[in-house]
């Protein structure tokens, strides 16, 4: 496994991942990112030129695909179109990159005997009642909510069947919501903690009620990593931190962790079809691989959280006046 394509590499998880592999390995990453809004390749200049090799180009070309596919040993599928709020605002690029894409990807993986992870959600089966103990597990029926979620399911769909009508040497994760270093700051954290260092009083969907279960994304890239080296072909791998928090209480830690009033926020319309609950249940990952996450006091990952984002605002601030704006117009 010495040569791994990642796909999205310049976007948050995909250049989290990158950032781990070339820490933790010696393996060398090629990074195929379109370098679209979501994407920033100032997220991966910065690592050893030896070890990384940088192509911009869209995983829906085969032309592009074919021969980094095949000069590579493994490939990870990061790359995604993924906000929900984008989503129900024009669905086509959901479309286009995370169905079209995917398919060009396997094809391409299938026809050079390449193992191929893929990088899934949570968001796929749907939601929870505030008030169910239950957890999404492998077994969850898929029931998406979004265009996002939906072209996501359509896309692990797309790599299960390869797997079973074609071979295809493939495993499959889906992961809980991510946090951390180099996410873009049209995000739920990363936007509250940019907006109070700007001074602009958070936005909070409703009541900010709505369940989501976090980790950070150091903890989702060595999860991987583990599928990768040691999960089963043909299997899924659900990654979670038991990180379950209600968008009010974390825009509150956010607060008082930057000095401000717990309260000092503004509630803002819900958005439609705003799923409740997501919450994993990560036990096959844990007993069959032997994982388990370095962040799993929340607080602490969000202290780390605002910290790099406090000593890195020249990497988001090109990004935040025009993420405002949008969101202005949305009455957001």
């Amino acid at each position: 496994m010495g040569k791994i394509l990642v796909t999205g590499g310049a976007g948050f998880i995909g250049s989290n991942f990158v950032h781990y592999v070339i820490a933790n390995t010696d393996h060398h990453v090629t990074v195929l990112d379109k370098l679209t809004y979501a994407g920033n390749v100032e997220s991966i200049t910065h690592l050893p030129g030896e070890r990384l090799t940088f192509v911009q180009g869209d995983i829906a070309d085969p032309s592009v695909v074919e021969p980094l596919v095949a000069a590579s040993d493994v490939l990870v599928h990061y790359a995604a179109e993924s906000h929900n709020d984008n989503s129900l605002h024009d669905p086509r690029p959901f479309l286009d990159t995370n169905i079209i894409g995917t398919y060009t990807l396997i094809e391409a993986a299938r026809k050079h005997g390449k193992r191929f992870h893929h990088i899934s959600t949570d968001e796929v089966y749907g939601d929870l009642e505030l008030d169910d103990p239950e957890r999404f597990t492998e077994n969850t029926p898929y029931n998406p909510s979004s265009p996002y979620s939906s072209t996501k399911a359509g896309s692990d769909l797309l790599v299960r069947a390869w797997v079973r009508s074609f071979g295809l040497q493939a495993t499959i994760s889906n992961c809980s919501n991510n946090y951390g270093p180099y996410q873009h700051v049209e995000k739920f954290i990363p936007r509250q903690i940019t907006n109070v260092i700007d001074g602009i009083r958070p936005k909070l969907y409703g009541k900010g009620e709505n369940v989501r279960d976090w980790i950070h994304a150091n903890d989702h890239s060595s999860a991987v990593l583990a599928i990768i080296d040691k999960g089963r072909i043909g299997e899924t791998y659900l990654i979670g931190a038991d990180g379950e928090k209600n968008n009010k209480d974390v825009v509150e830690l956010i607060l008082s962790h930057m000095g401000q009033d717990n309260d000092a926020y503004d509630h803002v319309v819900d958005r439609p079809g705003h799923d409740l609950r997501y919450a994993i249940d990560s036990t096959k990952l844990r007993t069959e691989l032997d994982w388990k996450p370095e962040f799993s006091n929340f607080e602490a990952g969000i202290e780390d959280t605002i910290k790099w984002y406090r000593d890195n605002e020249a990497w988001w601030r090109p990004q935040k006046a025009e993420t405002e704006a949008k969101y202005k117009e949305q009455g957001q």
